[in-house]
């Protein structure tokens, strides 16, 4: 049987994470590999800071820069937007294993809305095909019902529709909003765009997964990659195979899988040098699986943005704090973009750390650098808890 312990378990999972600071990732290329690497990254609209998939990657890229995601979108085609985990930005040269499910997107809200409406989305398509990538602004017209899908209107719908079909694509985004165009006007020349078989699909996304997390159950491995339908099958093909091992973490009682090939590397310690600390967004892939975090870090994570104010524990939007191969606590910011002040709502340092010495100059440094990342020349940090380490936070902000 194969045990590892928990310590060797968030090395890993923070290694394939390219969060253990060993990691040298740089510009437009060093973003590319990122996504690569994490095999999407989910895309939000929540502006209270930079936008989801920007945190994400400054996480991980050294001199990231927004516009390095748009020229890897719109000029090179090496990534596509779809839905993976959630609706997320994808390496391009995954594209013919989201063709299956681009065929079977029938959901009950969209089939529901196609009755009737055929004239709508042959109408929108006949317009994008003949002027070129449109966005949803460029057609008139508005929907008085309300609902899930009807706040849309239809022009809009049908350009949903669409692209989850597979026969539009994002060409681009221009100041967040999507702008779309034919399918095969996007996708690269040369690029394989045969459909895999089953098997293939499947093996495909659970190597996939188990590259990006380092080893994981078949539930997270459903949910990291949002495969449907059961996965028993598949994994034990590739055990059987020698692809993928069982292995089990010391004091959990879970089964979890891995790829054979990671199995002799594992350490008990990042392999980094100079420790950084991450600030994480709610949408980071190593957050986004709140069960597992809470069981191989023992932290507790929920997105408070949802909950009445009264509710909130921790704040709107606060973020996972990472510091040397653990999560140590979480803060709730917000960047007043009129006033260039980055607002630190609350700070909590959740855990005991021998080395506070050195935390708590390294969390300051990196709340400045977030603070220019997210354009703002000052920080106002409001609560700290526990408060003892208010003053030496502030004064080392300064």
């Amino acid at each position: 049987m194969n045990k590892i312990s928990l310590q060797q378990a968030k090395a890993l999972n923070l290694q394939k994470q390219l969060l253990d600071d060993s990691a040298s990732l740089h510009g437009k290329d060093g973003v590319y590999l990122a996504i690569d690497k994490l095999g999407y990254v989910q895309i939000d609209t929540i502006n209270i800071i930079e936008r989801a998939h920007h945190v994400a990657l400054n996480a991980r890229v050294s001199d990231y820069h927004q516009q390095c995601l748009h020229q890897l979108q719109k000029d090179d085609r090496k990534i596509f937007e779809y839905w993976a985990h959630a609706a997320s930005y994808l390496p391009m040269k995954d594209y013919r294993y989201y063709i299956s499910h681009m065929q079977g997107k029938r959901s009950k809200y969209i089939s529901s809305w196609i009755k009737g409406k055929k004239h709508i989305i042959d109408r929108v398509k006949k317009r994008v095909a003949e002027e070129g990538p449109l966005s949803g602004s460029d057609f008139e017209g508005r929907n008085k019902h309300q609902g899930v899908w009807w706040d849309w209107k239809p022009e809009k719908m049908a350009l949903e529709v669409l692209f989850l079909r597979g026969e539009l694509m994002v060409s681009e985004r221009k100041n967040f909003r999507r702008i779309y165009d034919l399918t095969e006007r996007v996708l690269p020349s040369g690029l394989d765009i045969s459909i895999p078989g089953e098997r293939e699909e499947k093996h495909f996304f659970i190597k996939r997964a188990l590259g990006s997390m380092g080893l994981a159950t078949e539930g997270d491995i459903d949910k990291y990659m949002h495969i449907t339908g059961r996965m028993s099958r598949w994994l034990k093909e590739l055990e059987e195979s020698g692809e993928i091992v069982q292995i089990f973490i010391e004091g959990l009682p879970k089964k979890y899988f891995i790829l054979t090939e990671d199995l002799a590397g594992i350490d008990e310690k990042s392999k980094g040098g100079k420790h950084k600390v991450h600030l994480l967004s709610p949408f980071d892939n190593l957050i986004i699986l709140r069960n597992r975090i809470k069981e191989i870090f023992d932290f507790d994570y929920t997105l408070e943005c949802y909950a009445p104010a009264i509710k909130r524990k921790y704040g709107y939007f606060s973020l996972p704090i990472l510091w040397k191969g653990d999560l140590v606590g979480r803060l709730d910011p917000k960047a007043d973009r009129k006033d260039k002040q980055l607002i630190i709502n609350s700070l909590f340092i959740e855990k005991r750390m021998a080395d506070m010495d050195e935390f708590l100059p390294t969390l300051a440094k990196s709340l400045k650098e977030f603070a220019t990342f997210n354009k703002c020349d000052e920080i106002s940090l409001i609560k700290t808890y526990p408060a003892k380490y208010q003053q030496a936070i502030t004064m080392k902000l300064i």
